[in-house]
């Protein structure tokens, strides 16, 4: 069985070499960059399952890379900012970032983070099911591709995986706690804003109809006959 490929990407060695020895002992195959030109250099040739990626780097900072990744892969991307303002979380999820840590971080928080990651991704059931169709919204889970009013529409994984769940409970509400437990898994324990970033993306994306519905306070509901 092959190892997990994990690639680091910060310009401070010292954070290198720490999360490089949390992560050595879980067998995972390690490589690490110190700007944003070598990170997109070593992502196209050792083609890592997850990227972990600081937003402020030298040549190239993150989100230029995490641009420039999204245009050629669907890689998973944990990014690492120093930065406390949510702007700046915002954007990077916006861009194409499937989760972040905040520095400082718990070494043992970004391994948790890395553990449940991967078991989404080796998750089988995420990738096959049954195809759902409404009057205005097709979803078909085994080519990850939705249409709007015959439009195909262009989603990440994780954004296909909520509009899935959600669709699959057409009706009733959902909250961030029971989507976060059911798109990045039970062992998750980020932020629950991820979920509102996301969402948010996809909807945007969605178009002008409003498949989904925010009840306040309490979670989100799918409506497939919204107009």
């Amino acid at each position: 069985m092959n190892k997990p490929r994990i690639l680091l990407v910060d310009d401070e060695q010292s954070i290198l070499t720490l999360v490089e020895a949390y992560l050595r002992p879980e067998g995972y195959e390690l490589q690490t960059a110190t700007d944003g030109e070598a990170a997109l250099a070593k992502a196209r040739a050792f083609k890592p399952d997850i990227i972990v990626l600081d937003i402020m780097l030298p040549v190239k900072d993150g989100l230029e890379v995490l641009a420039t990744l999204r245009r050629e892969s669907s890689v998973y991307v944990i990014m690492l900012t120093a930065k406390t303002e949510e702007t700046d979380r915002v954007v990077g999820l916006t861009v194409g970032a499937d989760d972040y840590l905040t520095k400082p971080f718990s070494p043992r928080e970004l391994v948790a983070r890395i553990k449940a990651a991967l078991r989404r991704l080796q998750q089988p059931g995420t990738e096959g099911g049954k195809a759902l169709a409404f009057d205005h919204l097709r979803l078909d889970p085994g080519s990850h591709q939705v249409w709007v009013d015959d439009k195909l529409i262009e989603l990440t994984s994780i954004e296909f995986d909520l509009l899935k769940v959600l669709a699959e409970h057409g009706g009733l509400v959902l909250s961030r706690e029971q989507l976060l437990e059911r798109v990045w898994g039970q062992e998750y324990f980020g932020d629950f804003r991820v979920v509102d970033v996301h969402l948010g993306h996809l909807r945007k994306k969605l178009g002008r109809r409003p498949f989904i519905h925010t009840v306040r306070g309490v979670g989100y509901r799918f409506d497939p006959d919204a107009k």
